[in-house]
């Protein structure tokens, strides 16, 4: 996950900090120079650092922290303010438009990840109730079509085409397609370059000329790292940027364009790139990030995507199991929401203080292990595990290649599980409120 090495660092610079009782200013020059090759390891613009660690020593030597009873916490404070800042300040969506077609032209150099992004984009405004049509402008990658065509299925949604023909001439059919058929979302995806050139400039100026295009987005990769700067700049000059889309932000990317890329063209990033499945986009909440880089978590994105894969009555039947006792078919149940969630490590990072969870605890081939083991009980060992005796442990152990000892290991977790949600349970209904514990059970 991008910002993993940041977060390490910066975790351990303030943990210092934390040591100390009252601050002084040779502390907090310290703590900032760390904070500045921390920065500038991440791969941030050495533009943005400067003005970053300049924001940041300037409001930490003031009285507010100096006497402070917690100055550490002060100065955190002020890093995730700045930080959110540096990054936007607040999330902004794009401006849709109620009384005809909002169109949307995404763009960026090859390799990027804007045609998936295309389709991803597509796939979240359906998922909110609206008609979005692709239209294919990208005319000279081989296969781009045909990768559009792909991804518009995955996503559900349609993808007007014409071949080979004129990225400008196809734009406008595409256009009159939409208003024609009662689409009212248009991603125009245009043709990218290994890197910025003449044609590539006109085409899109071209583009937005003949169409009336409401949002010009560009589509960085979170690996491109510094470069993002010259890249972004350029765009914004020739052709005009209205916010930016970062991908591949659930890589090993150090981040820094993701810290850069507002600071440097004024232009928000309003969409991150998070994953390969077709509906890993979110909108960027740059208090968020600031929060997973700090490593306090992020609580609330955490619900947003517990509501997204969580029936409501699903949850509410849960509860009443739980009062009554859970089984292995609930607990299979339980799984597939957390699987539909998205990656486990990115979910951990969520949860305060998650960051310093070691990777090798993360395992996600352990809930492989434990479906395998569950699918391998009979219904009635299933819904009674209590019957499992060692005969019928050998064979579930023998059934789902594992062993004994991983068998038992799952029933005494599970049984410890049961009593503890109990428990809650019965703790809700004294303080007459939900126990809460109906969505997850860990």
């Amino acid at each position: 996950m991008a910002f993993e090495g940041l977060t390490d660092r910066l975790n351990k610079i303030f943990s210092k900090l934390k040591m100390r009782g009252k601050l002084s200013e040779a502390d907090i020059d310290s703590a900032m120079r760390e904070v500045r090759i921390a920065l500038l390891e991440a791969d941030v613009n050495y533009k943005v650092v400067k003005e970053f660690i300049e924001s940041v020593k300037q409001r930490s030597i003031g009285t507010e922290v100096m006497e402070s009873l917690t100055p550490a916490q002060q100065v955190i404070k002020i890093v995730h303010e700045t930080l959110t800042s540096t990054m936007g300040g607040g999330a902004r969506e794009i401006k849709l438009n109620s009384t005809k077609p909002t169109v949307i032209m995404m763009f960026g150099l090859q390799g990027s990840g804007k045609t998936t992004h295309c389709a991803k984009l597509a796939k979240y405004y359906k998922s909110k109730g609206y008609r979005p049509l692709l239209v294919a402008c990208d005319v000279y990658r081989p296969a781009a079509i045909e990768q559009l065509l792909k991804v518009g299925e995955l996503a559900g949604v349609p993808v007007f085409e014409m071949g080979q023909g004129n990225p400008v001439a196809i734009a406008l059919k595409g256009y009159s397609h939409a208003r024609d058929y009662g689409y009212n979302i248009i991603i125009i995806d245009t043709a990218g370059r290994l890197h910025i050139d003449e044609q590539l400039m006109e085409e899109l100026k071209n583009i937005k000329s003949a169409v009336d295009i409401d949002e010009s987005l560009l589509v960085v990769d979170a690996m491109t790292g510094q470069d993002v700067v010259n890249v972004a700049s350029q765009f914004e000059r020739e052709i005009g940027i209205d916010g930016i889309i970062v991908t591949k932000l659930d890589g090993d990317s150090r981040g820094g364009a993701a810290l850069s890329a507002y600071a440097v063209t004024n232009k928000p990033i309003k969409f991150a790139g998070i994953g390969e499945r077709i509906d890993d986009l979110e909108v960027f909440h740059p208090e968020r990030m600031a929060s997973r880089i700090l490593g306090m978590g992020d609580v609330l994105t955490l619900i947003e995507k517990a509501e997204k894969v969580v029936d409501e009555k699903k949850a509410a039947e849960m509860i009443g199991k739980i009062k009554k006792g859970f089984n292995m078919e609930d607990l299979l149940d339980q799984l597939e929401q957390l699987r539909n969630m998205g990656n486990l490590r990115q979910l951990i990072q969520m949860m305060p203080g998650g960051a310093k969870i070691p990777e090798e605890a993360l395992d996600e081939s352990a809930f492989k292990k434990v479906e395998a083991i569950i699918f391998s009980m009979t219904p009635a060992e299933r819904l009674k595990p209590g019957v499992i005796n060692a005969s019928r442990k050998r064979r579930i152990a023998a059934g789902s290649g594992t062993k004994v000892e991983d068998v038992n290991r799952l029933l005494k977790q599970f049984d410890q599980m049961n009593k503890m949600m109990k428990q809650m349970s019965r703790k809700g209904r004294r303080r007459g409120r939900n126990s809460g514990m109906g969505m997850l059970p860990f």
